[in-house]
C-alpha cells in the first residue's frame, strides 16, 4: 500500500505517522512524539482551546450519484472514523451532517457539509463560528489530485492547492489558512482527461479495495 504521512511544522495536534502510532491520537494525546511524522502541542494558544471539540470535516458531494467517486473520499475518511469511534453522523446542522461523540476523553464533532464541494466553505464556517472552534482543532480531509493515489499527506496549514471545497473553506474563514488538512491521494487523471471530469468518476474495482482499506486502516491502525 503506498500510505504516507509527512508534517511540515508543529501545530497543536499529535497527528502519528501510519508507521509510528494510531491516527486517532491526533486528538487523544497532546504530548510531543518522538517520531518526525508527527505533529506535536507545543503551539497550542494556552488550555482555554482544550474544553472545544474537535471539528473534523470530511469533504465531499451529497446525494447518490456521487457516492464512490473520488471527490468523495473526504466523505469516506469521515464515514470510517464515525463506524470506528460509534459515532452517528444523522443530525443536519449548518448546512451539514453531523454527529457527536468522544474519542478517547476528547469532545469531538464529526461533519460531512452537504452543500456540494465548491461551497462546502457556508457549513464549515459556520460550524467554526457558531461553536467556537479554536482553528488549530479543526480537521479538513478532502481528495487531492496532486499526491499519488492512496498516499495521504498531512499539513499543518497551507492553501487550497487548487481544491475547491478547500478554496471556499478558506474564503470563509477570513482568510484563514492556519488549520490542519488530510490530503488524501486520488492520482491524477489518465491522458488529457478534464480532471474537472476525472474526479467525479468512481474508482476501479482494484482501485476501490485499495482505498478502502487505506481508509479504514488510517483510524484503526
Amino acid at each position: 500500500m503506498h500510505t504516507a504521512i509527512s508534517s511540515a511544522g508543529v501545530v497543536c495536534v499529535s497527528f502519528a505517522g501510519l508507521l509510528k502510532q494510531p491516527m486517532r491520537k491526533m486528538v487523544r494525546t497532546h504530548r510531543r512524539l518522538p517520531s518526525p511524522l508527527s505533529f506535536s502541542a507545543s503551539s497550542c494558544a494556552g488550555d482555554a482551546s482544550q474544553s472545544k471539540p474537535w471539528l473534523l470535516v470530511g469533504l465531499g458531494n451529497p446525494g447518490k450519484t456521487y457516492q464512490g467517486t473520488r471527490h468523495n473520499v473526504g466523505f469516506e475518511m469521515l464515514d470510517a472514523i464515525a463506524e470506528a469511534e460509534g459515532i452517528s453522523v444523522s443530525s443536519i446542522r449548518f448546512k451539514a451532517l453531523i454527529g457527536k461523540g468522544h474519542i478517547g476523553d476528547v469532545p469531538v464533532m464529526l461533519a460531512k457539509p452537504q452543500t456540494f464541494m465548491n461551497a462546502s466553505g457556508e457549513s464549515v464556517g459556520s460550524l467554526v463560528s457558531y461553536f467556537n472552534i479554536p482553528l488549530n482543532q479543526l480537521l479538513l480531509m478532502y481528495d487531492d489530485l496532486d499526491l499519488p493515489f492512496g498516499k495521504l499527506r498531512l499539513l499543518p496549514k497551507g492553501g487550497h492547492g487548487g481544491q475547491n471545497g478547500m478554496r471556499s473553506v478558506i474564503n470563509h474563514l477570513k482568510g484563514s489558512r492556519d488549520f490542519p488538512r488530510l490530503r488524501i491521494g486520488i492520482g491524477r487523471p489518465p491522458g488529457k482527461m478534464d480532471p474537472s471530469s476525472f474526479v467525479l468518476k468512481p474508482f476501479t474495482k482494484g482501485e476501490r479495495e485499495e482505498m478502502d482499506f487505506t481508509l479504514q486502516r488510517v483510524w484503526k491502525l
